[in-house]
């Protein structure tokens, strides 16, 4: 199991998982018109983030390809089983409450979760 990325990995994942395999230029452009940041903490993030094995660089060109390690739905399901036992004692009945409540859903949000609730009925859990 990979360590849990802290928020400002999470950013760069997230950029990745959108972009695909990108340099620290181009996920520095991205970051940058998110929130400010400088170009040698994106590129620090990232050489931390490969140590941890959060992402892969691919160091064949002259400018080093980040790509992260695990795909997005993988590491999703790692933080919220996380989330679920450290603040919700294990409870998948508080852990949804405490989502739906903590924001208004649309109407097609809600469609999809009872898409989900069912299909979990029917085969159990998806990985």
């Amino acid at each position: 199991m990979l360590p849990r990325p802290t928020d400002a990995e999470l950013d760069l994942l997230t950029i990745l998982w959108s972009r695909g395999p990108s340099t620290v230029r181009e996920i520095h452009d991205i970051a940058t018109a998110r929130r400010p940041t400088q170009y040698t903490t994106v590129l620090k993030t990232l050489q931390i983030m490969a140590e941890k094995g959060l992402v892969v660089r691919n160091e064949e060109q002259r400018a080093h390809v980040y790509a992260p390690a695990s795909p997005q739905a993988a590491t999703e399901r790692q933080l919220a089983g996380d989330l679920l036992e450290r603040a919700f004692q294990g409870s998948a009945a508080r852990f949804v409450q405490g989502a739906l409540s903590a924001r208004r859903v649309s109407p097609e949000e809600l469609a999809e979760i009872r898409e989900m609730l069912n299909r979990y009925e029917n085969d159990g859990p998806t990985k």
